[in-house]
């Protein structure tokens, strides 16, 4: 059943969200069409919580031992929360991408269980500048970076963006999110960017950052349909890491 005044396909998208997104076991429903829609739009309300719990765990860190222990801490938690598929995701993207190979290669080498050079390369440096933006800009910048990497994904799920093969999590949500859907999500998440820098004292700073954390995302996206000919389920976790990468830096970079 869905909560009182929620309607049931929201309800079953928010459901769905929380249970693609995160650890959080949350009664997974059938997943038509309609409700990875709704999960995909829904996906920054889970960001956010997910940035929330990691904000929780830096935040204590910090009272026991240094920033910068205390960022690893917290992006290690943010990590463990999503049992670090957008990782997996990020370093199979970049295996694919890096081998040079056609499409249906590409897409063969991210298949693999295994984890080559340019994965490894590519996830050292994303942690290492994702625990020195959070060690610089503190926790309410990982509540940032929880929220604008799940909005990458509601954009790479509007309608014209293809999947790149027949099945998997890609081609169950290309195309289900209507684009006044993704604006009302992006309108949602900029409030949020606001309200989470009014806390950080530096509001403006953390809107650029989630639109900066957009873009970069969206600049993968366009690369990655060029190469593949669409999103998959390591697209999509790739573009999560790339938007909250940057989102940190850039509220790394606040005065």
């Amino acid at each position: 059943m869905s909560a009182p005044f929620v309607p049931e396909p929201i309800a079953a998208g928010l459901r769905l969200a929380v249970g693609t997104l995160s650890i959080w076991p949350a009664g997974l429903p059938r997943a038509d069409r309609e409700t990875a829609g709704w999960a995909m739009t829904l996906a920054p309300l889970v960001g956010l919580l997910l940035g929330l719990a990691a904000g929780a765990v830096m935040t204590l860190a910090g009272l026991l031992v240094s920033p910068l222990l205390a960022a690893v801490a917290g992006v290690a938690a943010l990590a463990a929360l999503t049992r670090g598929l957008h990782l997996d995701g990020l370093a199979d993207l970049a295996d694919g991408l890096g081998s040079g190979r056609p499409a249906a290669q590409a897409l063969e080498i991210m298949k693999r269980s295994d984890i080559g050079p340019f994965g490894v390369v590519t996830l050292v440096l994303t942690a290492l500048a994702q625990v020195a933006a959070a060690a610089e800009a503190g926790p309410a910048a990982l509540v940032l970076a929880g929220t604008a990497g799940r909005l990458a994904v509601t954009w790479a799920c509007v309608a014209g963006v293809p999947a790149a093969r027949p099945g998997g999590l890609g081609a169950m949500v290309a195309g289900t999110v209507r684009r006044t859907s993704a604006i009302y999500a992006s309108a949602a998440v900029a409030a949020a960017a606001l309200a989470i820098g009014l806390v950080a004292e530096h509001p403006v700073i953390y809107l650029v950052a989630a639109a900066a954390g957009l873009g970069a995302a969206w600049a993968v996206l366009a690369h990655a349909i060029r190469r593949l000919g669409g999103i998959t389920g390591d697209v999509l976790g790739a573009l999560v890491e790339v938007s909250a990468t940057i989102a940190l830096v850039v509220c790394a970079a606040a005065p």
